[in-house]
């Protein structure tokens, strides 16, 4: 067996596995290092990929080579395209996943990897020599040695289980928690502080009535997670459920607080502001007479259920009384309670955007130790730190993508730049270039990026430039074709738009709301002509991607140009050229947090809270500009 690596990851979770299996591909000899081989990518919490902003974190994934897109595609009991009724840029695509199907995958996917060993053990401490790391320790008493680590150690560093007033150490129900490597950070200068999360109650199906539930069924159109040109081998599809507390359940539950961690003192550390327990919500909205709750199953072949909207950490008997109060649930069995679990994580501001640690060269970090939440954030957390220690191990620029680029560019500027004080999660609303970042065009953003490294292979690339192709030609006929009033006016007032006075290009048509490049066809047989030469497969993706870009033009090359004139503060690089503290000028708070992250850019610093646009001008004055 060999004891050095170039890159070792820590973790097997969704960070772990991405940063891996990215690292592994580009070439660098990796060793994933993980307690449980039959737990590798566990859903924790939920048994669902995507939602609001999370869902284009997994296409910007996929479309740069990662494999949560394909994994999801290949265990998916359910699709949905979420925010239907808003604009393109809002559209998120969501799968359920069979939570087993999902963890099979990725460990057949990673056993299966070139360059990649999987060795089942615990971290027990890191190798670190003049502040650069040099590999791990293992609780068995192995010696790793490498050239790069990446820790992805979710909620495992310390964690604390929390039901009721019984507390348990570990980082997931009947998972151990891991001691030490937190103590050795801190000794070397990293800070760390505790966040707390949770997750609900697990549900045996057999005990629902479903009659008393909403049925939420999923979609089945061509829209699927990967760009990749496969058929995923089909599931069953099964629909979710939803339902709503009432107020004797919020009764029997306000019964309860003083038994909650939350509110009894047990739990010191901040939990999630938009995932909150079920007790914090009937404190924050006690106006509220009910809460909806989303039934979801965990897998095609199993009874367990997954009650999203429920997570509680109260005692087993208080939950159980609360849940009974729900006509559904009446005669309810449950698997396990829902619980709370404190973990320790390091400050994010600690990071460079490669996401290697200030502190100590060659070290980072990826996912839920770096205060976010959620399988996405994480994944694409991962993916740019296995990225960025292969080009550490041999030679490159990191490889950074700007808030313009990509979710995952917003997502790491945003830990960099400003820290957190809540588990951090993604929305559309934290990205200024949302209309940019749209689930449909991923791969128009980011494979040929991922391609120029060696990460995005040439069959990836190919279907790309194939994309393009098909989409500039679709462009060019429209933008050119002419049509006559009397060819399409019968069309036109029956699908409730105003008829033509005189002839038009086909773009003035597609540009009214009530025509899509389908109902187009329908009525236009030389365009029809032109999607019937669309790859069945893709076809689908295709006319949206040309659509969108087509119908939000005007917004699309505004927002670039927006983006263009920001971009020149990018380029402004500020490291380490000031003595911040000695700059009287600046504010106070401006001098302190300017200090301690120390800012690549004039851009990233504009960004970081508390900074003003006079401090900016100042640094750009005394820069001579």
């Amino acid at each position: 067996m060999n004891f050095f690596y170039d890159i070792i990851v820590v973790g097997a979770g969704h960070a772990g596995c991405e940063a891996a299996a990215a690292a592994a591909n580009l070439g660098s000899k990796t060793l994933l290092i993980t307690m449980d081989m039959d737990k590798i990518a566990q859903m924790s919490c939920n048994p669902a990929v995507g939602g609001i902003a999370k869902g284009q974190i997994v296409r910007e994934i996929d479309a740069m080579g990662g494999h949560m897109g394909i994994v999801t595609d290949l265990s998916s009991i359910q699709f949905r395209m979420l925010n239907r009724s808003k604009g393109p840029a809002m559209w998120s695509p969501r799968s359920q996943s069979d939570r087993i199907r999902f963890t099979e995958t990725w460990k057949n996917i990673l056993e299966n990897q070139e360059n990649l060993h999987i060795w089942q053990d615990t971290v027990s401490e890191l190798s670190v020599e003049k502040n650069e790391v040099s590999g791990v320790k293992t609780r068995m008493g192995v010696s790793f040695r490498s050239k790069c680590v990446v820790l992805t150690n979710g909620t495992f560093l310390n964690g604390l289980l929390h039901i009721g007033r019984t507390q348990l150490n570990g980082g997931r129900i009947a998972e151990p928690a891991v001691k030490g490597v937190t103590e050795q950070l801190v000794s070397l200068g990293i800070k760390t502080d505790r966040m707390k999360t949770g997750t609900p109650v697990r549900i045996d199906g057999r005990s629902v009535h479903f009659e008393d539930l909403t049925e939420q069924p999923g979609e089945k159109d061509f829209h699927k997670f990967s760009y990749l040109d496969f058929a995923p081998q089909m599931l069953k599809q099964l629909s979710c459920w939803t339902l709503f507390t009432n107020e004797t359940c919020h009764e029997i539950l306000r019964k309860g607080l003083p038994e909650s961690p939350l509110y009894n003192g047990q739990i010191k550390s901040i939990g999630p502001r938009y995932c909150p327990s079920i007790e914090t919500k009937i404190v924050t909205f006690a106006d509220k007479a009910r809460h909806q709750l989303f039934l979801e199953p965990e897998g095609e072949n199993t009874q367990e259920y997954y009650l999203n909207g429920f997570s509680s950490s109260l005692p087993l008997n208080i939950q159980l009384q609360a849940l009974q109060a729900i006509p559904a649930f009446r005669d309810i069995h449950i698997y396990r309670p829902g619980y709370a679990i404190e973990y320790d994580f390091f400050d994010p501001t600690q990071l460079q955007h490669n996401l290697e640690t200030k502190q100590i060269k060659n070290l980072f970090f990826a996912g839920q130790i770096n205060g976010t939440t959620g399988y996405e954030e994480a994944g694409g957390q991962g993916l740019m730190a296995g990225i960025n220690a292969h080009i550490n191990c041999h030679g490159g620029e990191p490889f950074v993508l700007g808030r313009d680029e990509a979710y995952i560019g917003v997502l790491i500027d945003d830990l960099v730049s400003k820290g957190v004080d809540e588990p951090y999660r993604m929305f559309t609303s934290r990205a200024e270039y949302r209309t940019l970042l749209r689930q449909d065009d991923a791969d128009m953003r980011l494979t040929a990026k991922s391609y120029a490294i060696g990460l995005a292979q040439q069959d990836r690339y190919h279907l790309l430039e194939e994309k393009k192709n098909y989409r500039d030609r679709i462009i060019s006929f429209i933008e050119n074709h002419s049509i006559k009033p009397q060819e399409v006016n019968g069309r036109l007032e029956a699908a409730g738009t105003t008829p033509l006075a005189h002839g038009c290009k086909l773009i003035d048509l597609l540009l009214r709301p009530q025509l899509s490049l389908e109902s187009l066809a329908g009525f236009t047989p030389p365009l029809q002509a032109e999607l019937n030469q669309l790859p069945t497969s893709r076809k689908g993706e295709i006319i949206e991607a040309t659509e969108i870009l087509l119908k939000y033009n005007g917004y699309i090359k505004r927002e670039r140009l927006i983006a263009k004139k920001i971009s020149r503060l990018e380029n402004i690089r500020i490291k380490d050229k000031f003595d911040y503290n000695s700059i009287q000028s600046l504010s106070i708070e401006a001098r302190q947090k300017l200090t301690k992250i120390n800012p690549e850019t004039l851009a990233q610093a504009s960004r970081m809270p508390g900074i003003s646009p006079n401090d900016i001008n100042i640094l750009l004055v005394l820069l001579g500009r």
